[in-house]
């Protein structure tokens, strides 16, 4: 049997599969509270000992680097282990991955239900793709196509690459941030950690009122990173959505869409662009505005090859387990 897992902060998922051929139809499958448990191996030991599986490969996806098959997980006391997993475990064959490789390992795999295309393109034939997912971070990666037809995924840091403005807005927004701070990443303007602070730029410049009853929902967030639902759901309540939060949404969205053309060009994803994460099944609609497709392609002398790349938005909740699972399979 196949053993899959997603590992976060605060939910692990785990599933068992019985064929490679299968991933999509789990024999077993559970959601554990992470933090109940003083490791992974003392989780998974549990899951194990409840399905009584025999299993001889394994491959988990952390939220986290992974370097020389160890991972620290962020909000967790945990280090894991590839080596020790193996061990404990009695599994022959244990595999460590970040979450985004997970994510990268599922793409090749998706079927049309999985996606929502924002724009079909001319995909080319073994055309490298590349994954931006917003999430409470922005995690990012690729694929490039090998001689026998399989794609290898790669990790990326991008997320933490310099924020670079295309318009005035969000030159203001670079100034207000580097006051705060001494370095202005993607990720500071473009997750759910980067949410709050496009909002604060606004309602500090002076320009939007501030609701009295979302200020006060707002004040109820334990932390900066949940005002970040609270904002784009109200964005996307239609006639009535407070100004201050609808500008929000489509500065965030046009960073997003910047830096998604960004990451396309690097790579040359001429297979597609991939949005995952949190964040982007839940804001399509905005997604879908002519916006976002405008600023990715707005790349100077290289608009052209842009309009050619397909974008989707990852919609299965679950792509993390299903590209461990891949992963697995190709161990």
């Amino acid at each position: 049997m196949l053993l899959a897992g997603d590992i976060g902060g605060t939910k692990t998922n785990l599933a068992l599969y019985a064929s490679e051929d299968d991933l999509r139809t789990p024999v077993a499958e559970a959601t554990f509270p992470s933090a109940w448990y003083p490791s992974l191996e003392a989780l998974v030991g549990e899951f194990l000992q409840r399905t009584r599986a025999e299993v001889d490969r394994a491959s988990f996806g952390v939220a986290g680097p992974v370097v020389k098959g160890e991972a620290k997980i962020t909000n967790l006391p945990w280090t894991i282990s590839a080596a020790t997993l193996s061990a404990t475990l009695g599994i022959a064959r244990v595999g460590l991955l970040n979450d985004l490789e997970a994510i990268g390992y599922a793409v090749p795999h998706l079927a049309p239900e999985d996606v929502w295309t924002l724009s079909a393109g001319t995909p080319a034939p073994g055309g490298p793709m590349a994954v931006v997912a917003p999430g409470t971070g922005l995690g990012e990666a690729f694929l490039t196509c090998e001689k026998d037809g399989q794609y290898s995924v790669h990790p990326s840091e991008g997320g933490h690459c310099d924020f670079a403005p295309t318009n005035d807005e969000e030159l203001g927004l670079l100034h207000y941030m580097l006051a705060r701070m001494d370095h202005v990443s993607y990720e500071r303007v473009c997750s759910g950690i980067g949410v709050p602070n496009l909002y604060a730029y606004l309602k500090d410049s002076g320009r939007y009122a501030e609701p009295p009853e979302l200020a006060a929902e707002l004040a109820r967030a334990q932390n900066p990173k949940d005002q970040t639902p609270i904002i784009m759901n109200a964005a996307q309540r239609g006639e009535g959505a407070p100004e201050i939060c609808v500008k929000t949404a489509r500065l965030f969205v046009s960073i997003l869409a910047s830096e998604a053309g960004n990451m396309a060009l690097k790579v040359l994803a001429t297979g597609g662009v991939y949005l995952g994460g949190g964040i982007s099944p839940r804001i399509v609609p905005l997604l879908e505005a002519p916006e976002f497709l405008e600023t990715f392609q707005r790349k100077g002398r290289f608009a052209h090859l842009l309009d050619d790349v397909p974008v989707h938005v990852i919609m299965n909740p679950k792509v993390g387990l299903f590209g461990a699972a891949q992963h697995a399979r190709q161990m």
